[in-house]
């Protein structure tokens, strides 16, 4: 899922390249992606862009006073295309889910696509003039990268999750998921499994530290990028998440892994533990 240093890359990439152009025609391949219908999607066409905006992982294009703002969920993703296709594509074929065409002033007719991976189809796309319209935007907790130690501490101290469900809590802390909250957690030594509301001073200064740091490298490695090598980036800076059965860079131990029915996360156990293997939901049923 494309997270807050992916989207920071994806706005700032929409900027370079879509600000200044007037929408053309707009493609919907997928119905289901549309969550508004007042206005329709066809009333885009023809307005000047004029910026590009995020909110946590919400991308927003703002056309002359009307935004486009999608969520790419788990499986979305933005592609440009410098010369699309003059036809329309098929509904229902494939993974496209909406095109965006553009003239530009040098004459030029990009377009972008925005995509979804697999069979769960949960990327959305909204037609607004005020973004707080949208539900989830509404209510989002403040930005990852906006928010100041104490307001931090301040969050942390006001919920009993765990560390790991806070950090990832959209509505606690805007623009942090799966990958960067494991992340995060390796690099301020703390369990996935320690409770928020629990944590001393020290580690929230910590925690707090190791957030700012982990953000600021991605979207420092991410924008400028090509959307199209975004996700390599993500993946080349990892050093705990989707590196299950390595060796920890750190300390050498084994990344480990705890699965749930639809998703996981990674840590090292010496690094952040104590040398407790946390337990595993998905082996603990096949060893009952």
């Amino acid at each position: 899922m494309p997270e807050l240093p992916e989207i920071v890359a994806l706005e700032q990439f929409l900027a370079e390249h879509a600000v200044g152009a007037v929408v053309g025609r707009v493609d919907v391949s997928a119905l289901s992606v549309l969550k508004t219908f007042d206005p329709p999607v066809t009333a885009l066409s023809g307005r000047d862009v004029t910026g590009a905006g995020h909110w946590g992982k919400h991308l927003g294009l703002d056309c002359d006073g009307l935004w486009l703002i999608t969520h790419l969920s788990r499986g979305g993703w933005l592609r440009w295309i410098d010369q699309p296709s003059a036809a329309p594509p098929k509904p229902g074929k494939g993974p496209l889910a909406l095109r965006v065409h553009f003239f530009t002033p040098e004459g030029d007719t990009p377009a972008f696509d925005l995509t979804e991976a697999g069979t769960k189809k949960r990327l959305a796309v909204w037609i607004v003039a005020d973004p707080q319209s949208v539900p989830s935007i509404a209510r989002l907790g403040p930005d990852a990268m906006a928010v100041s130690e104490p307001e931090f501490a301040e969050l942390l101290k006001g919920t009993s999750q765990r560390i790991k469900n806070a950090l990832t809590d959209q509505t606690v802390l805007a623009g942090i998921g799966n990958a960067y909250s494991d992340e995060i957690l390796h690099t301020a030594k703390l369990s996935p499994f320690a409770t928020s509301s629990g944590l001393d001073p020290e580690q929230v200064v910590r925690l707090y530290s190791a957030m700012r740091a982990a953000l600021s490298d991605a979207i420092a490695r991410s924008v400028g990028q090509d959307a199209a090598r975004l996700k390599g980036e993500k993946r080349s800076g990892m050093q705990v998440h989707g590196r299950t059965g390595l060796p920890c860079p750190v300390c050498g131990d084994t990344v480990r892994e705890v699965a749930y029915a639809d998703k996981s996360f990674q840590y090292c156990a010496t690094c952040q533990t104590g040398g407790k293997i946390l337990a595993d939901r998905r082996m603990s049923r096949l060893l009952k």
